[in-house]
């Protein structure tokens, strides 16, 4: 499988990584209903899926992610 890192995508790649992920509902616009990410960001270059999926799981969006040290912001 080849890397989805931004590093290793251009935003064309990213775009359809994104279309290929959610099917359908990408016609709903970036932000997924369901989770309340906006992948917006990755495909923009400015946030790593993991890092978007994370925060989405923690239930909050980290505003400084270069100070948190241990998943979900704790610690």
């Amino acid at each position: 499988m080849k890397s989805i890192l931004i590093k290793d995508t251009t935003r064309e790649e990213r775009e359809q990584i994104i279309k290929d992920s959610l099917g359908d509902d990408w016609d709903v616009g970036c932000g997924y209903e369901g989770t309340g990410i906006d992948y917006q960001l990755y495909i923009d270059g400015k946030k790593e899926l993991r890092d978007l999926n994370a925060e989405a799981k923690c239930g909050f969006e980290v505003a400084h992610p270069e100070e948190r040290k241990n998943g979900c912001g704790l610690y």
